[in-house]
């Protein structure tokens, strides 16, 4: 099935086939709202009407530094459709991170979610060239210039200078002179190792992977999803906008991200993303709720557990006996079926994990108990996704196989290259760094190194730029190493390191709720994250924890040492990237002297 060449092109789609059909529902309050395909159009409508008379027009650029909310997509369709480009900004991103991104896409507007982000625009006010900030939530914001603060329902009195009808003959007239293969949208990478770069990602690219991800994931109007991640980021991007405007599917936005888990149980989606973060937070939680359990449930969930892994073996393996498979059913019956209601997972039958590596044995974890997790691949460059574990398909340890119309070559130094039609436009600003990272034969470098199968089945062994060459010569995969090491419930973050080293060490951030319920029961009193790292029965806990999981590693790999963070690691220090990617250059640079400590002294933390 061909689609139409634009996002708004499919939202017309929608609104005329099935006008009265749910498009989103928004959380606010403690009530759910609906907006139709219809509504979801004229807000559309009325916002690029709005837009116009402020004077945007094509070439343009409009950041949005707000929540995720129906707003978000009303001003980035509009944006699109008027043949300007849109530009996503983390909330979490200081004023400074603010100023470089609204410098360097040159933006014309700023739509800003409250007061906490208005105030960040007034404190680069004299840095940039904004006409105006528009805010969606104007609770606080009586007192401020009205000249630069517009509210949104007095921006949006522009955009309704015409009847319905009108506004309607207008926008689809807009619709129509839409170029498919301009870019229409810039996604800033995450700046692990240096200032993000500009993504210009066009309509062209977007319809190629929503298609193709539409199709393979079978996802139809009966699916629901959750936004929740940030929409400057591609991943979040494909499950709130990209596929449900190709499938029909509804999207939910919750109320804050504060209400994350509970949203996720009233919503019960059936489509989910979740980055590693998420699972492993989950993973602990629910350790940390057995323990607090009594004997018989406690013991109940081994049973289940142990069932799950036998079914999750038997199914890789061919087959599960009779037995097993009513083992299974009472298991899922007594111990599984809440406890996925509980999570919000019970419905989800396409449960993705993305835009970072997660460990396998994380998600043979999930698998056991009954919440099928597909581990994917891509990258801002590639439109989010190249790689991807099918429903019916899983190969844990993999990314998957190769979404269709796209192609995969290993390079001779392992890395990863990929070229079709979902590969970007290149770099905002940037003729440089696109030609490095798109060569003449239109192959994208990707930067990451991997193996392919013989069925196709990709796996990440590492960043190329970061891996750890130890004095003796052997290559080690850093990302491996952490994630091995993040499997345990009372580590929340690891840095290895051990380039031109004798042998590899860790700097270690504690999961703080897991590790000081561990000391409460211990009767270890506390006050802080660092009062808490200092105690020696927390260093020896996590040594231990370490003995134990180097058994999953090759003797070369072994972590050998280690330190405590002495805080934990945050965007606003320059150690996290928006997307709480570990900064390794900044990691180096700030804890020097921790890591020097390291190689000159002991094992201990």
């Amino acid at each position: 099935m061909s689609l139409p060449p634009t996002l708004t092109a499919q939202l017309w789609h929608w609104a005329e086939t099935t006008p009265d059909a749910v498009a989103l529902r928004h959380k606010g309050k403690g009530l759910w709202h609906e907006f139709t395909w219809r509504d979801f159009l004229l807000q559309v409508a009325t916002t690029a009407r709005a837009l116009h008379h402020t004077g945007i027009k094509r070439g343009d650029f409009v950041s949005i530094l707000a929540d995720n909310r129906p707003e978000w997509l009303y001003v980035d369709l509009a944006t699109q459709t008027l043949g300007g480009r849109s530009v996503g900004i983390y909330q979490t991103n200081p004023a400074d991170e603010v100023r470089f991104i609204v410098n360097h896409s040159d933006s014309r507007l700023l739509f800003c979610e409250d007061q906490e982000q208005v105030d960040k625009a007034i404190d680069i006010r004299d840095a940039v060239k904004l006409g105006a900030v528009v805010a969606f939530d104007n609770r606080g914001l009586r007192h401020y210039d009205s000249d630069f603060i517009v509210e949104w329902d007095a921006f949006l009195k522009r955009g309704k200078d015409l009847e319905p009808e009108a506004l309607l003959n207008w926008f689809r007239d807009l619709t129509a002179s839409m170029d498919p293969e301009e870019p229409s949208m810039v996604i800033y990478t995450s700046g692990t190792t240096g200032e993000p770069k500009g993504a210009l990602i066009s309509n062209a690219n977007v319809m190629q992977l929503a298609q193709m991800s539409t199709e393979e994931f079978k996802v139809t109007p009966a699916d629901s999803v959750l936004s929740y991640l940030p929409l400057c980021h591609i991943a979040e991007k494909i499950f709130t906008l990209f596929i449900p405007l190709t499938s029909g599917a509804v999207t939910h936005f919750g109320e804050s991200i504060e209400t994350v888990q509970s949203d996720l149980a009233e919503v019960s989606p059936t489509v989910f993303l979740g980055v590693p973060r998420i699972w492993e937070r989950m993973h602990s939680r629910i350790n940390l709720k057995m323990k607090d359990a009594s004997w018989l449930k406690r013991s109940l969930y081994l049973w289940a557990l142990s069932v799950g892994e036998k079914l999750r073996d038997a199914k890789a393996s061919g087959g599960a006996s009779i037995v097993l498979r009513l083992q299974a059913w009472l298991s899922d019956l007594a111990i599984y079926r809440p406890l996925q209601e509980r999570l919000g997972l019970r419905r989800v039958r396409f449960a993705v994990s993305g835009a970072a590596p997660i460990s396998p044995d994380l998600i043979g974890w999930f698998h056991s108990i009954g919440i099928q997790i597909a581990e994917g691949y891509g990258q801002t460059e590639s439109t989010g996704v190249s790689h991807c574990n099918r429903p019916e398909n899983i190969r844990i340890g993999t990314v998957g196989q190769i979404m269709p119309g796209m192609e995969c070559r290993i390079a001779d130094d392992g890395e990863i290259l990929l070229r079709g039609p979902a590969v970007f436009c290149g770099y905002l600003h940037n003729d440089a760094a696109t030609k490095d990272t798109i060569d003449a034969e239109g192959w994208l470098h990707t930067g990451d190194i991997g193996t392919e199968d013989a069925e196709g089945f990709l796996s990440i062994t590492g960043r190329k730029k970061e891996i750890i060459i130890t004095s003796g010569g052997k290559n080690l995969s850093p990302e491996r190493l952490e994630n091995t090491l993040k499997l345990s419930e009372f580590i929340k973050e690891a840095v290895t390191l051990g380039d031109g080293q004798k042998y590899v060490a860790a700097l270690i951030q504690i999961e703080y709720e897991t590790t000081s319920d561990w000391a409460q029961r211990r009767k270890l009193p506390h006050t802080s994250y660092a009062d808490l790292v200092d105690k020696p029965e927390v260093r020896d806990l996590i040594e231990a924890e370490i003995t134990r999981l180097n058994e999953h590693l090759a003797r070369v790999e072994q972590i050998k040492a280690f330190r405590f963070f002495p805080k934990e690691l945050h965007q606003d220090d320059g150690e996290l990237t928006p997307t709480q990617k570990v900064k390794r250059k900044a990691i180096r640079e700030i804890y020097a002297s921790l890591i020097d400590s390291i190689y000159q002294g002991g094992s201990r933390g």
